[in-house]
């Protein structure tokens, strides 16, 4: 059997590799801020009180429970009353006198008229009168002033951190391309020379 030569090749491809890391991206968002602040209402009250008023003066001096500057006044005009209706007596009966002869009998009027008590009118009386107490009331006034103050709301918008990675790729060669020659049956001949090679 013959026996051909043969070349024999055995080839590796080349094998690339390649590694990746991919990009990364974190945001963080703080939370915004917020302030509210209200004021308290304010509230005012002015008040004026109510007032009651009773004068007694009236039914205490139907009492005759006076003060004695009233009982001073009362007198002193009460003098002066009976003065005036004096002089008019005195000067009536002076006019009578002098027209005595016209007849009459003048001198005899007079000294009954002043012997004689007057004659005093009086019916049913009420001590203290009627009337005589006065009252008087100021039922007062309040003034309520309010003021509503706004609530103070301030906010604070606060911005989202960005934190960024980036990705890569890093390319390696895996396996290096190779290629390997076997040489079968090949002899060389020469004369009286055969050697395989």
């Amino acid at each position: 059997m013959m026996q051909f030569p043969q070349i024999r090749l055995q080839s590796t491809f080349a094998q690339t590799e390649i590694r990746t890391q991919q990009s990364k991206l974190e945001i963080e968002q703080p939370k915004s801020e917020l302030s509210i602040q209200q004021p308290a209402a304010e509230l005012s009250i002015d008040r004026k009180p109510a007032r009651l008023t009773i004068d007694q003066t009236e039914a205490r001096a139907d009492m005759d429970l006076k003060h004695i500057s009233r009982r001073i006044e009362e007198a002193a005009q009460q003098g002066f009353q009976d003065w005036l209706a004096g002089l008019a007596r005195v000067s009536q009966d002076g006019n009578e006198l002098m027209m005595i002869e016209n007849g009459g009998h003048p001198i005899v009027d007079q000294a009954k008229r002043n012997s004689e008590s007057p004659m005093l009118d009086f019916n049913i009386g009420w001590v203290p009168s009627a009337g005589s107490v006065k009252l008087r009331y100021d039922p007062g006034k309040v003034d309520i002033n309010w003021k509503t103050n706004r609530p103070v709301i301030e906010s604070q918008i606060n911005k989202p951190v960005l934190s960024y990675t980036p990705g890569k790729a890093e390319v390696s060669l895996k396996q290096h391309p190779s290629l390997k020659i076997d040489f079968v049956n090949l002899k060389h001949v020469g004369i009286n020379y055969e050697q395989s090679i």
